[in-house]
């Protein structure tokens, strides 16, 4: 099924619900901590990359505006949240 774009820009992000077995779920979070970031800023920074790696010049144009979205939304909240350094760092 297609997404539907609409024409007006949004004010928020979508939560995006995936399916995973809890197991994983618990795994990859404990993986992420290690690395010293979470599950969201994980899938995030995946996303980009395959968008910057496999997108087409639509794609990246996206890729583009989501960032300035983001961008923006830091500036008025103070910023991204600070990572915690972790233990085994």
């Amino acid at each position: 099924m297609a997404e539907q774009s609409s024409e007006a820009p949004k004010r928020h992000t979508t939560p995006r619900p995936i399916r995973v077995p809890d197991p994983l779920w618990q795994a990859y979070g404990r993986v992420c901590e290690r690395l010293g970031t979470d599950r969201t800023n994980d899938v995030l920074d995946h996303m980009k990359a395959r968008v910057l790696e496999h997108g087409t010049d639509e794609d990246q144009a996206d890729l583009q505006r989501a960032e300035q979205e983001l961008a923006e939304r830091r500036a008025r909240k103070g910023g991204r949240p600070k990572q915690e350094p972790s233990a085994s760092a």
